[in-house]
């Protein structure tokens, strides 16, 4: 059960709580704004009434697979009668019905669904029963801002932690930017020459790194990587074509993969692979 609630209706408090994911109000707080001596006997009064009956009888149907509709039906009959007595307990115990309860302890009374409840303010006073609708929807409507204001706090923080999860990517997955020293070796195999470029290692000097490891380098590889890979093969023949040098080309390859891959990194249909 949720923390109590209150609203203040024409000085009047009334308290609200959460049972089973649905509010209920205080018709005993209701009482007290006719008679605050005579809570019990109004309620009483006011549930021994066909009307009232009815209308609680009609809910339950509604609501209330376990509702008992024989009993019901007795407390209808019945209803009129000037030896007619009904109390909550009584209602509650004998058709187990759930939109009415009745707490024990300090804090306690006779509770009813909103739906109920707003029916006995009515009976109370019709301009009572508006102020409580009033302050009720008003109560709501803070709730509604409160959760629509943590909403955006949690957007606004799951924006931070995915731009600390992308900018941790990059500095994962980006290549770095070769050295002079790694431009100058030459790479008989231009596999490894793209090895290189993407990795900054060949799949010789990967397989040292990770002895027990079950792939080979691009095994390992993220999706990201493996299209630029896929990419730079191309761009490779080109250049090769072109009659470029192996170390030219590494160079240029080690600038178009870090090129790529940051683009790729923040591409939603890359993401949608994953």
């Amino acid at each position: 059960m949720a923390k109590n609630k209150t609203i203040h209706v024409k000085g009047t408090e009334i308290t609200i709580f959460l049972n089973e994911q649905s509010e209920y109000i205080s018709l005993t707080d209701i009482a007290r704004y006719k008679d605050i001596e005579r809570t019990e006997t109004i309620i009483q009064n006011w549930i021994r009434n066909r009307n009232t009956i009815e209308l609680l009888g009609f809910w339950e149907q509604l609501y209330n697979p376990d509702f008992k509709h024989i009993e019901f039906d007795v407390f209808k009959k019945q209803a009129g009668l000037n030896s007619f007595t009904l109390n909550p307990k009584q209602w509650i115990e004998k058709t187990n019905a759930i939109g009415i309860i009745s707490k024990a302890g300090r804090y306690g009374g006779t509770f009813a669904h909103k739906d109920i409840a707003f029916e006995f303010a009515s009976w109370i006073s019709i301009e009572f029963k508006l102020y409580i609708i009033k302050e009720f929807q008003r109560l709501k409507e803070d709730e509604n801002n409160r959760l629509q204001l943590n909403w955006n706090l949690q957007r606004t923080l799951a924006k931070v932690n995915y731009r600390i999860h992308t900018d941790a990517i990059k500095d994962m997955i980006i290549p770095k930017l070769l050295e002079q020293k790694d431009i100058n070796l030459v790479y008989a195999n231009e596999a490894d020459l793209l090895n290189v470029a993407m990795f900054g290692k060949t799949a010789q000097q990967w397989r040292d790194e990770n002895p027990y490891a079950k792939g080979n380098i691009r095994d390992e590889a993220t999706i990201e990587q493996l299209v630029v890979l896929s990419n730079m093969e191309s761009i490779n023949a080109v250049l090769i074509h072109n009659g470029l040098g192996q170390s030219e080309r590494l160079l240029q390859l080690n600038k178009m993969a870090i090129s790529q891959m940051k683009s790729l990194v923040q591409n939603s249909t890359i993401k949608k692979l994953k």
